[in-house]
């Protein structure tokens, strides 16, 4: 597998030859560059560094620290941490940008270097191209042995992140108390098995019941939340008198949801109900999500007053819109929750904090609170590509076929059918064409989605 360079960071599995993987020399070089990269941009020569508990994170976090340490910077490595506890550290701490060793949710054999700026932002894609060109001409300056920089542990953080959650004007812990949650947890034997249950006992829920929550990074199912992944939880959640299920992926910036009879909440629905409370607290305000992600939330957004834009995929692309917008909450249909007056970043406990005060406000429960918003259905399909496919040419293709439609191309292809759409467009983070279509019932979406499939193979077969 070959690595994957893109606005996501620095991905690809373990083991392999130099350059066909995420091998320890593509590790310190890409390290390196982004260490050369902060040194250009700012006089701070600090670094915060975390991880999640994936099998190679104690190896990648080792090789990455020693790099930056021979580059003349000073590391502080926050170990096992959440993505989001990371960002909130950069900028607390003043540090010139940080380092997240994390393959969010592909499986165990993957990880990747996520990079952030100063603010705790992942970096632009055009600092990326930076990054990568430092990286490809290997045009690093180690510092003598005089003037190596340190390196120093603090597992604090966390807490300092759980006491910013706490502190927020929208979330009710006296109303979450009242209610006296039964909840359970799914942290696929990563970094929110610990942060998850630290968060939801200050929120005072009165029973936790742990599913996979021991930090050892040998992932018991597929980390990435979708239903077909989730069956344990389902069923302990139909066998027990549980009020919802909280499922997270290994880095902990999405967030899943599980009804009380076993039913899967939507992850694209975890943005729509905490946009929804925001909103309704808020008295209105502006929204954004990515592309790929449910009409839902513009229909709630619009019922509430506001309005609702679309950015291209990728979290520094929704940040960016939100900026533009003014919007006051955000994210991506992947179960990924922005909340700007905690920072600009996917946060998975953030969104807990706001989703348990929405739910304890309403009285409702997890399929009665469902219920309240459209009903609209996903389609998720992709194809995987092989090196001769040109990929840019059958996007180009598909955009001529459709026209007549209302077409968007900031990133891949959108094309829209009235209340229904279909949006293709290459990964960041697999070599793959991701094909996703929306409608108002499952088999329209699937229906949508095979005719697109259909053309894609139809183009490529030419």
């Amino acid at each position: 597998m070959a690595l994957i360079k893109s606005i996501s960071g620095i991905r690809g599995t373990i083991g392999g030859a130099a350059g066909d993987g995420l091998t320890p020399i593509d590790v310190v070089k890409y390290a390196a560059a982004f260490g050369t990269w902060v040194l250009q941009q700012t006089d701070n020569n600090t670094i915060i560094i975390g991880r999640d508990a994936r099998l190679s994170g104690d190896m990648v976090s080792r090789l990455v620290s020693a790099t930056l340490q021979g580059l003349g910077i000073h590391v502080i490595d926050l170990g096992l941490s959440t993505t989001p506890t990371v960002e909130m550290a950069v900028p607390a701490k003043k540090a010139g940008g940080g380092i997240i060793l994390t393959a969010s949710h592909n499986p165990k054999q993957w990880n990747a270097l996520k990079l952030l700026n100063s603010k705790g932002e992942f970096i632009s894609d055009e600092d990326g191209k930076k990054v990568l060109a430092l990286g490809d001409s290997e045009a690093f300056d180690f510092a003598p042995v005089t003037k190596l920089g340190s390196y120093t542990t603090d597992d604090t953080f966390l807490q300092e992140h759980i006491d910013a959650i706490l502190a927020l004007p929208l979330v009710d812990k006296a109303a979450i108390q009242a209610k006296n949650f039964r909840v359970v947890v799914d942290a696929v034997n990563s970094c929110g098995g610990f942060a998850v249950p630290m968060l939801l006992e200050q929120l005072g829920v009165e029973v936790i019941e742990k599913l996979f929550c021991e930090p050892t990074g040998d992932f018991a199912h597929n980390p990435e939340p979708l239903p077909e992944n989730l069956r344990e939880i389902a069923k302990t959640m139909e066998k027990g008198s549980f009020d919802l299920g909280i499922v997270v992926d290994p880095d902990v910036d999405r967030l899943a949801l599980v009804n009380e009879d076993g039913t899967m909440f939507g992850e694209e629905y975890t943005l729509v109900a905490v946009s929804d409370y925001v909103l309704q607290q808020l008295g209105g305000g502006n929204t954004v999500s990515n592309l790929s992600s449910t009409r839902a939330l513009r229909d709630v957004t619009e019922k509430h007053g506001g309005q609702y834009a679309a950015a291209a995929v990728g979290e520094v692309n929704v940040v960016n819109k939100m900026k533009e917008t003014n919007a006051v909450i955000g994210g991506e249909g992947n179960g990924g929750i922005i909340y700007p007056e905690l920072h600009y970043g996917r946060d998975s406990l953030v969104g807990i904090a706001l989703f348990l005060s929405h739910l304890a406000k309403t009285g409702l429960t997890m399929t009665r609170l469902r219920a309240s918003y459209p009903n609209y259905f996903i389609s998720k399909n992709k194809i995987e590509l092989t090196p001769e496919i040109n990929t840019d040419q059958v996007l180009v293709e598909m955009e001529k076929r459709y026209a007549k439609q209302p077409v968007n191309t900031i990133d891949g292809v959108k094309i829209e059918f009235d209340k229904e759409w279909v949006h293709l467009r290459k990964s960041n983070t697999e070599p793959i064409i991701r094909i996703y279509a929306e409608s108002d019932s499952n088999a329209t979406a699937d229906h949508l989605a095979n005719k697109i499939i259909g053309d894609i193979k139809e183009i490529i077969s030419k």
